[in-house]
Protein backbone atom coordinates (compact mmCIF):
# COMPACT_ATOMS: atom_id res chain seq x y z
CA UNK A 1 0.00 0.00 0.00
CA UNK A 2 1.58 3.06 -0.90
CA UNK A 3 1.63 6.46 1.29
CA UNK A 4 -1.05 8.35 -0.33
CA UNK A 5 -3.35 5.32 0.12
CA UNK A 6 -2.63 5.16 3.65
CA UNK A 7 -5.54 5.94 6.76
CA UNK A 8 -4.30 8.59 8.43
CA UNK A 9 -4.39 7.39 12.38
CA UNK A 10 -6.99 10.82 13.84
CA UNK A 11 -6.80 12.10 10.88
CA UNK A 12 -2.94 13.54 11.64
CA UNK A 13 -4.04 15.24 14.83
CA UNK A 14 -1.59 13.90 16.71
CA UNK A 15 0.77 15.79 14.47
CA UNK A 16 -0.66 19.16 14.75
CA UNK A 17 -0.04 22.45 16.09
CA UNK A 18 -3.63 22.03 18.09
CA UNK A 19 -2.20 18.94 19.24
CA UNK A 20 1.51 20.30 19.96
CA UNK A 21 -0.68 23.28 22.59
CA UNK A 22 -2.76 20.07 23.92
CA UNK A 23 0.88 18.81 25.21
CA UNK A 24 2.48 22.09 26.08
CA UNK A 25 -0.42 23.28 28.38
CA UNK A 26 0.18 19.59 29.92
CA UNK A 27 3.62 20.79 30.79
CA UNK A 28 5.61 18.93 27.64
CA UNK A 29 8.96 20.22 26.29
CA UNK A 30 7.90 21.00 22.42
CA UNK A 31 10.15 21.34 20.22
CA UNK A 32 9.16 23.09 17.14
CA UNK A 33 11.08 23.20 13.56
CA UNK A 34 10.08 24.40 10.27
CA UNK A 35 11.85 22.21 7.74
CA UNK A 36 11.69 22.83 3.65
CA UNK A 37 7.82 24.05 4.67
CA UNK A 38 6.77 21.39 6.88
CA UNK A 39 6.42 22.28 10.47
CA UNK A 40 7.37 19.55 12.55
CA UNK A 41 6.59 19.10 16.63
CA UNK A 42 8.69 17.14 18.53
CA UNK A 43 8.63 16.28 22.20
CA UNK A 44 11.81 15.82 24.79
CA UNK A 45 11.16 13.17 27.36
CA UNK A 46 13.09 12.19 30.27
CA UNK A 47 14.18 9.36 31.19
CA UNK A 48 15.01 9.44 35.06
CA UNK A 49 19.13 8.03 35.59
CA UNK A 50 19.71 8.35 31.48
CA UNK A 51 18.67 11.35 30.02
CA UNK A 52 16.89 12.76 27.28
CA UNK A 53 15.11 11.58 24.16
CA UNK A 54 13.21 13.09 20.48
CA UNK A 55 9.76 11.89 20.31
CA UNK A 56 8.43 12.48 17.08
CA UNK A 57 4.37 11.45 17.04
CA UNK A 58 3.12 10.08 13.34
CA UNK A 59 6.52 12.00 11.40
CA UNK A 60 4.22 12.46 8.05
CA UNK A 61 5.95 10.72 4.87
CA UNK A 62 6.43 14.88 3.47
CA UNK A 63 9.01 14.90 6.94
CA UNK A 64 11.14 12.14 6.24
CA UNK A 65 13.43 14.45 4.39
CA UNK A 66 13.75 16.86 8.02
CA UNK A 67 15.53 13.50 9.77
CA UNK A 68 19.14 15.58 9.03
CA UNK A 69 17.19 18.60 10.85
CA UNK A 70 15.51 16.12 13.55
CA UNK A 71 18.60 14.30 14.73
CA UNK A 72 20.94 17.70 14.94
CA UNK A 73 18.12 19.42 17.05
CA UNK A 74 18.30 16.22 19.19
CA UNK A 75 21.80 16.41 19.50
CA UNK A 76 21.44 20.39 20.46
CA UNK A 77 18.89 18.94 23.44
CA UNK A 78 21.64 16.28 24.10
CA UNK A 79 19.57 13.50 23.92
CA UNK A 80 20.90 9.62 23.64
CA UNK A 81 17.87 8.78 20.12
CA UNK A 82 15.42 10.03 18.40
CA UNK A 83 12.03 8.16 18.29
CA UNK A 84 9.91 8.25 15.57
CA UNK A 85 5.78 7.02 14.69
CA UNK A 86 7.35 5.29 11.15
CA UNK A 87 4.07 4.58 9.08
CA UNK A 88 5.09 2.36 6.06
CA UNK A 89 7.94 0.23 4.90
CA UNK A 90 8.89 2.88 2.93
CA UNK A 91 9.05 5.29 5.92
CA UNK A 92 11.14 2.52 7.24
CA UNK A 93 13.60 2.12 4.43
CA UNK A 94 13.93 5.80 4.46
CA UNK A 95 16.05 5.68 7.89
CA UNK A 96 18.31 2.71 6.81
CA UNK A 97 21.91 5.45 6.78
CA UNK A 98 21.18 5.63 10.44
CA UNK A 99 21.16 3.37 13.46
CA UNK A 100 17.86 2.56 13.70
CA UNK A 101 16.36 -0.40 15.78
CA UNK A 102 12.85 -1.07 17.07
CA UNK A 103 11.61 0.73 20.01
CA UNK A 104 11.14 -1.50 22.68
CA UNK A 105 7.68 -0.44 22.91
CA UNK A 106 4.96 1.48 20.33
CA UNK A 107 4.29 4.96 22.03
CA UNK A 108 0.92 4.62 19.90
CA UNK A 109 -1.32 1.39 18.53
CA UNK A 110 0.24 0.19 15.95
CA UNK A 111 -3.19 -1.40 14.69
CA UNK A 112 -5.95 1.32 14.34
CA UNK A 113 -9.82 -0.12 13.06
CA UNK A 114 -10.37 3.37 10.37
CA UNK A 115 -14.23 2.46 8.87
CA UNK A 116 -15.20 4.51 5.48
CA UNK A 117 -18.86 6.29 6.82
CA UNK A 118 -19.16 7.52 3.05
CA UNK A 119 -21.88 4.89 2.99
CA UNK A 120 -25.85 5.66 3.90
CA UNK A 121 -26.58 4.74 7.66
CA UNK A 122 -28.75 1.71 6.39
CA UNK A 123 -25.51 0.06 4.68
CA UNK A 124 -23.32 0.71 7.77
CA UNK A 125 -25.82 -0.84 9.99
CA UNK A 126 -26.17 -3.43 8.04
CA UNK A 127 -22.21 -3.98 7.57
CA UNK A 128 -22.55 -4.25 11.76
CA UNK A 129 -22.23 -8.07 13.11
CA UNK A 130 -26.21 -8.83 14.26
CA UNK A 131 -25.37 -8.80 17.71
CA UNK A 132 -23.96 -4.97 17.34
CA UNK A 133 -27.53 -3.69 16.06
CA UNK A 134 -28.99 -5.38 18.04
CA UNK A 135 -27.33 -3.69 20.90
CA UNK A 136 -27.78 -0.41 19.47
CA UNK A 137 -31.84 -1.09 19.21
CA UNK A 138 -31.50 -2.39 22.65
CA UNK A 139 -30.10 0.71 24.16
CA UNK A 140 -32.96 2.71 22.35
CA UNK A 141 -35.43 0.74 23.41
CA UNK A 142 -34.35 0.92 27.43
CA UNK A 143 -34.19 4.83 27.18
CA UNK A 144 -30.88 5.75 26.45
CA UNK A 145 -30.16 9.40 24.76
CA UNK A 146 -27.05 10.31 23.77
CA UNK A 147 -26.47 13.88 24.43
CA UNK A 148 -23.90 15.97 22.27
CA UNK A 149 -21.61 18.22 24.25
CA UNK A 150 -19.37 21.07 22.78
CA UNK A 151 -17.55 23.48 25.52
CA UNK A 152 -19.53 26.06 24.90
CA UNK A 153 -22.76 24.36 26.72
CA UNK A 154 -24.09 25.99 29.83
CA UNK A 155 -23.89 22.02 30.99
CA UNK A 156 -19.94 21.11 30.52
CA UNK A 157 -17.81 21.64 33.32
CA UNK A 158 -20.91 19.74 34.95
CA UNK A 159 -20.77 16.66 31.91
CA UNK A 160 -16.49 16.75 31.93
CA UNK A 161 -16.82 16.11 35.61
CA UNK A 162 -19.32 13.16 35.32
CA UNK A 163 -16.99 11.71 32.76
CA UNK A 164 -13.81 12.03 34.40
CA UNK A 165 -15.85 10.26 37.49
CA UNK A 166 -16.69 7.25 34.92
CA UNK A 167 -13.17 7.18 34.26
CA UNK A 168 -12.12 6.85 37.75
CA UNK A 169 -14.89 3.79 37.93
CA UNK A 170 -13.67 2.19 34.52
CA UNK A 171 -10.22 2.04 35.78
CA UNK A 172 -11.17 0.64 39.67
CA UNK A 173 -13.49 -1.69 38.31
CA UNK A 174 -10.45 -3.14 35.41
CA UNK A 175 -7.66 -2.78 37.37
CA UNK A 176 -5.97 -0.14 34.97
CA UNK A 177 -4.59 3.12 34.73
CA UNK A 178 -6.38 5.91 32.68
CA UNK A 179 -4.90 9.60 31.64
CA UNK A 180 -5.77 12.29 34.79
CA UNK A 181 -8.40 14.96 34.43
CA UNK A 182 -5.76 17.80 33.65
CA UNK A 183 -5.18 15.43 29.74
CA UNK A 184 -8.90 15.68 29.07
CA UNK A 185 -8.99 19.29 30.42
CA UNK A 186 -6.35 20.08 28.56
CA UNK A 187 -7.82 18.84 24.74
CA UNK A 188 -11.37 20.63 25.71
CA UNK A 189 -8.99 23.97 26.39
CA UNK A 190 -6.73 24.10 23.41
CA UNK A 191 -8.40 22.29 20.86
CA UNK A 192 -11.39 24.23 19.11
CA UNK A 193 -14.99 23.59 19.46
CA UNK A 194 -15.48 22.24 16.30
CA UNK A 195 -12.07 19.65 16.79
CA UNK A 196 -13.99 17.69 19.80
CA UNK A 197 -16.77 16.95 21.53
CA UNK A 198 -18.12 14.88 24.70
CA UNK A 199 -20.99 12.17 23.66
CA UNK A 200 -22.79 11.46 26.75
CA UNK A 201 -25.30 8.41 27.39
CA UNK A 202 -28.05 9.33 29.84
CA UNK A 203 -31.22 7.36 30.86
CA UNK A 204 -33.42 8.35 33.30
CA UNK A 205 -31.78 11.50 34.35
CA UNK A 206 -28.43 8.98 35.08
CA UNK A 207 -25.58 9.37 32.99
CA UNK A 208 -24.06 5.90 32.19
CA UNK A 209 -21.43 6.18 29.97
CA UNK A 210 -19.41 9.10 27.70
CA UNK A 211 -17.08 8.56 24.99
CA UNK A 212 -14.76 11.70 23.73
CA UNK A 213 -14.34 12.18 19.96
CA UNK A 214 -12.23 14.76 17.80
CA UNK A 215 -12.92 15.77 14.14
CA UNK A 216 -9.72 16.46 12.11
CA UNK A 217 -9.90 17.01 8.69
CA UNK A 218 -11.54 14.13 6.89
CA UNK A 219 -11.23 11.84 10.15
CA UNK A 220 -13.41 11.57 13.26
CA UNK A 221 -11.72 9.69 16.37
CA UNK A 222 -12.56 8.17 19.38
CA UNK A 223 -10.07 8.93 21.51
CA UNK A 224 -11.81 8.15 25.17
CA UNK A 225 -14.55 5.94 26.50
CA UNK A 226 -15.63 5.56 29.84
CA UNK A 227 -18.37 3.66 31.51
CA UNK A 228 -20.43 4.09 35.45
CA UNK A 229 -20.54 0.61 37.50
CA UNK A 230 -24.74 0.84 36.92
CA UNK A 231 -26.74 -0.06 33.66
CA UNK A 232 -24.31 -2.12 31.75
CA UNK A 233 -26.60 -3.70 30.95
CA UNK A 234 -27.95 -1.12 28.40
CA UNK A 235 -25.61 -1.42 25.87
CA UNK A 236 -24.76 2.19 26.47
CA UNK A 237 -21.22 2.06 24.57
CA UNK A 238 -22.96 0.64 21.20
CA UNK A 239 -25.20 3.67 20.99
CA UNK A 240 -22.24 5.94 21.50
CA UNK A 241 -20.30 4.40 18.94
CA UNK A 242 -23.42 4.55 16.48
CA UNK A 243 -23.85 8.13 17.42
CA UNK A 244 -20.54 9.67 16.76
CA UNK A 245 -20.29 7.80 13.04
CA UNK A 246 -23.27 9.94 12.64
CA UNK A 247 -22.13 13.11 14.03
CA UNK A 248 -19.12 12.32 11.63
CA UNK A 249 -21.34 11.77 8.45
CA UNK A 250 -23.23 14.92 9.48
CA UNK A 251 -19.67 16.72 9.36
CA UNK A 252 -19.01 15.29 6.19
CA UNK A 253 -15.95 13.22 7.41
CA UNK A 254 -14.55 9.96 5.17
CA UNK A 255 -13.55 8.51 8.10
CA UNK A 256 -14.59 7.41 11.69
CA UNK A 257 -11.09 5.96 13.67
CA UNK A 258 -12.05 3.80 16.17
CA UNK A 259 -8.52 3.92 17.37
CA UNK A 260 -6.23 1.52 18.68
CA UNK A 261 -6.84 -2.51 17.93
CA UNK A 262 -4.47 -5.21 19.02
CA UNK A 263 -4.89 -8.25 16.66
CA UNK A 264 -1.88 -9.72 17.75
CA UNK A 265 -1.70 -9.09 21.46
CA UNK A 266 -2.93 -12.07 23.01
CA UNK A 267 -4.57 -10.34 26.56
CA UNK A 268 -8.15 -10.42 27.39
CA UNK A 269 -8.80 -7.07 28.08
CA UNK A 270 -7.54 -5.54 24.56
CA UNK A 271 -9.39 -8.73 23.19
CA UNK A 272 -12.21 -7.85 24.53
CA UNK A 273 -11.96 -3.93 23.13
CA UNK A 274 -10.84 -5.23 19.58
CA UNK A 275 -13.92 -7.36 19.12
CA UNK A 276 -16.02 -4.62 20.49
CA UNK A 277 -14.72 -2.18 17.45
CA UNK A 278 -14.57 -4.72 15.34
CA UNK A 279 -18.15 -5.44 15.47
CA UNK A 280 -19.16 -2.56 14.02
CA UNK A 281 -17.41 -3.13 10.02
CA UNK A 282 -16.50 -6.86 10.68
CA UNK A 283 -15.59 -7.26 6.87
CA UNK A 284 -13.41 -4.01 7.16
CA UNK A 285 -9.58 -4.79 7.44
CA UNK A 286 -7.64 -3.55 10.27
CA UNK A 287 -5.07 -0.27 9.07
CA UNK A 288 -1.80 -1.66 10.15
CA UNK A 289 1.51 1.10 10.87
CA UNK A 290 5.17 -0.10 11.53
CA UNK A 291 5.23 0.81 14.92
CA UNK A 292 7.83 3.26 16.76
CA UNK A 293 11.25 3.36 15.76
CA UNK A 294 14.64 4.73 17.34
CA UNK A 295 17.37 6.48 16.04
CA UNK A 296 20.35 5.95 18.27
CA UNK A 297 22.80 8.81 18.78
CA UNK A 298 24.26 7.76 21.86
CA UNK A 299 25.13 3.94 22.13
CA UNK A 300 25.89 3.48 25.52
CA UNK A 301 23.07 5.26 27.10
CA UNK A 302 20.90 3.73 25.02
CA UNK A 303 21.49 0.45 26.04
CA UNK A 304 21.59 1.00 29.28
CA UNK A 305 18.08 2.67 29.09
CA UNK A 306 17.01 -1.03 27.57
CA UNK A 307 19.18 -2.90 29.94
CA UNK A 308 17.15 -0.66 32.94
CA UNK A 309 13.92 -1.28 31.28
CA UNK A 310 14.33 -4.45 31.11
CA UNK A 311 15.50 -4.90 34.89
CA UNK A 312 11.89 -2.49 35.66
CA UNK A 313 10.13 -4.85 33.88
CA UNK A 314 11.07 -8.29 35.30
CA UNK A 315 10.55 -6.81 39.01
CA UNK A 316 7.17 -5.54 37.69
CA UNK A 317 6.06 -9.05 36.66
CA UNK A 318 7.68 -10.39 40.23
CA UNK A 319 5.36 -8.04 41.68
CA UNK A 320 2.36 -8.56 39.93
CA UNK A 321 2.92 -12.64 40.88
CA UNK A 322 3.44 -12.10 44.32
CA UNK A 323 0.27 -9.63 45.13
CA UNK A 324 -1.84 -12.05 42.86
CA UNK A 325 -0.04 -14.83 44.71
CA UNK A 326 -1.54 -13.12 48.22
CA UNK A 327 -4.49 -12.32 46.86
CA UNK A 328 -5.74 -15.87 46.21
Amino acid sequence: MSSKMIRQPEGGLLRSAQWAQVLRAEGNDVVEMLCGGVQIFALLHRVPHIGRYLYVPRIATQAMHCTDELVAVAKEHRCAWVRMDITTTEQRQQLKKYKITKAPHDMQPAEHFIIDVTKDEEALLVAMKSKTRYNIRLAKKKGVVVHYITKSDVDFEQMLNIFFAMVEETARRKGVRFHAKRHYRAMFDNLDEKSIALYMAEVAGTFIAGNIVTFYQDTATYLHGATADTHRNLMAPFLLQWEAIRGAKSRGCRYYDFGGVYSKIHDRGKEGITRFKKSFAPKEAVTTYQGSYDIILNTPMYYLYRALQKCTSVFSRIKHRTQKRSAS
